[in-house]
């Protein structure tokens, strides 16, 4: 059944990788996920690190490794202001794990409840995510 589309814009600092008409987003913010229809309340959330995915129609889906960030959903429009925006099939396994034991090393030498230590479970945690959706890609 094809539903209502409307306008969803993905943005990270490096610019725009997304401004199209979808069905259905589908997310996660930090109180668990969500999916996002035309004519959705206003929702202000901060997103985490997940498989951001864009129904454009049933059989077409746009997918995303999301990186933390916000999601404004208001008149019937949904934005997303992202640290990093990556296409699946792009993401290089071998790579984010050197990156991941880099950020544990980190972790392991932070001090207890210091920005360093939380700067380092925050990469930790997306790196983690995109590892996944890199090796769910193959």
């Amino acid at each position: 059944m094809a539903h209502e589309k409307f306008r969803v814009e993905v943005l990270t600092p490096e610019g725009e990788v997304f401004n199209d008409e979808v069905e259905m987003v589908s997310t996660r913010t930090t109180v668990g996920s969500i999916g996002i229809l035309a004519h959705h309340a206003p929702v202000l959330a901060m997103l985490d690190p997940t498989e951001l995915r864009l129904y454009k129609s049933e059989s077409e889906v746009v997918s995303f490794a999301q990186a933390e960030g916000y999601l404004q959903v208001s008149g019937n429009r949904a934005m997303l202001l992202v640290e990093e925006a990556h296409v699946p099939g792009e993401l290089n396994a071998g790579e984010l794990r050197s990156r991941l034991q880099d950020a544990e090393r980190e972790l392991e030498s932070a001090q207890d409840d210091s920005e360093r230590r939380r700067v380092a479970e925050r990469d930790r945690r997306r790196l983690e995510q995109f590892l996944s959706i890199a090796e769910r890609g193959r």
